[in-house]
């Protein structure tokens, strides 16, 4: 009897689940038409990153993210820009991108020349979204980056505990450039909370290595105190890098540069710089692109119909995180800048 009854409760059970799962594979099969309908093909769809300095590691991993962001989204991706630092040709490679009609463009904002493109874009149905640096005055969609100001201030913090909150700091930097000089600001605000910490000198490298080299060469020639260098860029601290071997320097002068470039990490394996400030760079083309995608498909209704309202639903500032980067972690950097290679 006792058999019985279990071999009852066991056949009842079986049945109750046999109606579930018939019921489960009907509504999946429902839901799987109703997402296939939905899963418009957007291969079509081009996004242009426009730049410059092409030729810069730094930019490897922007060009990785915002390929790996084409194809999470199923969209065409594409890089476009000079290999120097020529604005003429940045701009001449945006306006071709606008002729191109794409479906949104990511421009790396350094200089104010390219504000009138930005707003030709933006007035011929272009959504842009500025990236690492920003032009707020345009009518850009939103800016996505890291705060340029928290990257020298994690940049400084590190600095002072490392000279043990004292001592004599040259910042090398291109100044009059908006984005680096915010990062001057950072490192200053960080320096004030040290008292023993002072900057004797803001040297100007122009974004070029060797005259960054020769920059930090005059600096430690008129100040054989100094304790450190900080660069506002990675040239900067490559720049003091050099500048501090080839004087016989290493060890007595502390350096903290910018950006994860393989020359800076490097420089830390040997104990040449103290580190360095890495931007979240592959992730920040891959959320520049996303902005763009969802501001044309995936917009929350803050109106009953935003493009007639002229709303933007979406966000006006994505601020990437910063880390920084020393010779407990250089070696995971090391490793994604060959996965970042062309």
């Amino acid at each position: 009897m006792v058999r019985r009854n279990y071999l009852t409760i066991a056949l009842a059970i079986l049945l109750g689940l046999a109606l579930v799962m018939t019921a489960c594979q009907s509504g999946t099969g429902d839901q799987a038409s109703e997402g296939a309908a939905a899963a418009e093909d957007r291969s079509a769809d081009e996004y242009i990153y426009v730049s410059a300095m092409g030729n810069l590691e730094f930019f490897n991993a922007h060009k990785y993210g915002w390929e790996w962001a084409g194809d999470a989204l199923g969209v065409t991706s594409t890089y476009v820009g000079p290999a120097e630092y020529d604005m003429n040709a940045m701009v001449a490679a945006f306006d071709q991108a606008i002729a191109k009609k794409p479906k949104g463009t990511a421009v790396f904002a350094v200089e104010p020349i390219l504000e009138p493109s930005i707003n030709k874009a933006v007035e011929a149905g272009i959504p842009v979204v500025t990236i690492l640096g920003d032009l707020p005055g345009t009518k850009r969609l939103a800016f996505v980056g890291s705060s340029q100001y928290e990257l020298g201030y994690i940049g400084g913090q590190n600095l002072a505990e490392a000279l043990n909150g004292e001592g004599e700091v040259a910042i090398l930097s291109i100044p009059s450039v908006g984005m680096f000089d915010e990062r001057e600001a950072g490192f200053r605000a960080a320096f004030d909370e040290y008292p023993g910490i002072e900057v004797v000198q803001v040297g100007d490298t122009g974004a070029d290595t060797v005259t960054a080299i020769n920059t930090a060469k005059d600096i430690l020639q008129r100040f054989p105190d100094l304790a450190a260098f900080v660069g506002t860029d990675s040239t900067g601290g490559i720049g003091a890098a050099t500048a501090v071997e080839e004087l016989g320097r290493v060890g007595e002068v502390k350096i903290v540069s910018m950006d994860r470039n393989s020359d800076v990490l490097e420089k830390i394996k040997e104990g040449v710089v103290t580190g360095t400030v890495a931007q979240n760079d592959a992730a920040m083309a891959f959320w520049a692109l996303q902005t763009l995608y969802n501001y044309n498909y995936n917009q929350a209704p803050l109106t009953s119909d935003n493009a007639a309202a002229g709303v933007n639903a979406g966000p006006s500032s994505v601020t990437t995180a910063a880390n920084y980067v020393d010779e407990s972690n250089l070696e995971y950097f090391l490793k994604a800048n060959e996965i970042y290679a062309p």
